[in-house]
């Protein structure tokens, strides 16, 4: 009887561990069924958009000298001035389902940058970055890491706007937002493809 008992205890405290959870993925369990929708991304640019509307406008923006072509494979360039106060060079260029806009990849750079110049490295500009969308968005970014802690994303989640920052390489960091209730990094793995 006393072994019994023992056993169901060691089970008991086992199966929890078998079955946790990441940060991540509360979250992001919690945020979808908040039934919160956040389509808003910048430049009243958002979510749901159709693509007539989205190039209307950028067209508007670029009439006002905000929006400009960028020689990049993300061909719309906005030039931003980051927190730190360092000048930094914003391309993008969304991907749509259904005549919606659905994901918006981001490419950060300093147009500084020189491999030599520590202070302007995607090291830097990734926290740049991140404090840039947190003035935009609020608080609220948290590091997600792969199981050998070798890479390392900022992820945040409101409703259904995921946002994950990146650097990319020695000069450039990757932001993705992409709403939830359309696709997710599945879907987006095999566009790729």
């Amino acid at each position: 009887m006393i072994n019994k008992y023992w056993m169901m205890i060691i089970l008991l405290a086992a199966t929890p561990s078998c079955a946790q959870k990441t940060e991540y993925d509360i979250i992001k369990k919690r945020e979808l069924s908040s039934g919160k929708q956040v389509n808003e991304l910048f430049l009243n640019i958002s979510f749901g958009m159709d693509q007539y509307t989205f190039y209307t406008t950028c067209r508007e923006h670029n009439k006002k000298g905000l929006l400009t072509d960028g020689a990049h494979h993300l061909p719309i360039l906005y030039k931003t001035e980051m927190p730190s106060g360092k000048k930094a060079d914003m391309f993008f260029y969304p991907q749509f389902s259904d005549d919606k806009l659905s994901f918006m990849p981001i490419e950060f750079e300093y147009p500084s940058w020189f491999p030599t110049n520590e202070e302007y490295s995607s090291t830097f500009l990734k926290k740049d970055v991140v404090d840039l969308l947190e003035s935009w968005y609020g608080q609220g970014f948290f590091e997600v890491t792969d199981k050998g802690k070798t890479k390392s994303v900022m992820v945040k989640i409101d409703g259904n706007r995921l946002i994950r920052v990146f650097k990319k390489n020695l000069k450039s960091v990757r932001v993705e937002m992409m709403d939830l209730r359309v696709m997710n990094f599945d879907d987006l793995k095999k566009r790729n493809e």
